[in-house]
């Protein structure tokens, strides 16, 4: 299993224009972090002096036990938390200095999958995909357009009526997933995706991440399942009370 060692990025130099930044060194990074520290009030640290370069079209799988920080690693990076120290830049935005449009236009470009799944109960299979381009200002014959290859992707055409409770768990995470990507996204995050799940539906939920990274989707993906690392072959980093394990 190859194992991704982090890379020290401080030697890069970036030029910020408002938000968006220009590497100077042509790198086809689409996520940087750089001597990363996010601290809280209490005096806690999720994460300490982290840096991490991944490019367009890698797939990474950070693991590690509960509480060492993956979740917080990843709300860095579609910026629900700011870092206390250090430089977060994803797609070329700078997320200490973006906020407002600039911060919505970026997440827009960031699919998220969830561990809890994170679905309206009152709202059907389709109606649950839907809601995130119909925010987005799409037509409604756009969203027909890109609705049913989304759902077809996740094996849930026959279930674009149903509603969540009327779903296996796998089931409704595979719906979290088409809404994830449903906008095509370069950047897919999912935060422990199998965590509730049996082993043949998690494979199946990673089965998928894996086949949209061979589209061309840059796939960030934490776990504390072993077991389904190594079966993935993927590349991998170990994260420990908010440092990288070497």
């Amino acid at each position: 299993m190859p194992v991704l060692t982090p890379k020290e990025s401080a030697s890069n130099k970036v030029y910020i224009n408002e938000s968006k930044t220009q590497e100077a060194s042509g790198t086809n990074a689409i996520v940087q972090l750089r001597s990363v520290t996010k601290s809280y009030p209490n005096g806690c640290h999720a994460l300490l002096d982290i840096n991490l370069e991944l490019t367009k079209g890698e797939f990474l799988f950070i693991t590690g036990p509960s509480g060492s920080g993956k979740s917080t690693l990843l709300k860095l990076i579609y910026g629900e938390e700011l870092a206390t120290q250090g430089e977060v830049i994803v797609d070329g935005y700078n997320l200490n200095t973006t906020k407002g449009d600039h911060l919505s236009k970026l997440r827009r470009r960031i699919g998220i999958v969830f561990q809890d799944y994170k679905l309206i109960p009152q709202r059907t299979v389709a109606e649950n995909v839907s809601l995130v381009l119909q925010a987005q200002g799409y037509t409604r014959k756009e969203i027909q357009r890109r609705l049913e290859p989304a759902l077809k992707l996740v094996g849930l055409v026959n279930k674009a009526n149903s509603f969540p409770d009327k779903l296996s768990g796998g089931e409704q995470q595979r719906v979290s997933i088409a809404r994830a990507i449903v906008g095509t996204p370069p950047l897919i995050l999912a935060d422990e995706p199998t965590g509730n799940l049996d082993p043949d539906n998690s494979w199946q939920v990673i089965d998928i991440l894996q086949k949209l990274n061979s589209f061309g989707a840059t796939v960030i993906v934490t776990t504390h399942d072993e077991n389904l690392v190594r079966r993935c072959n993927q590349k991998v980093l170990q994260i420990h009370s908010g440092r990288w394990v070497k």
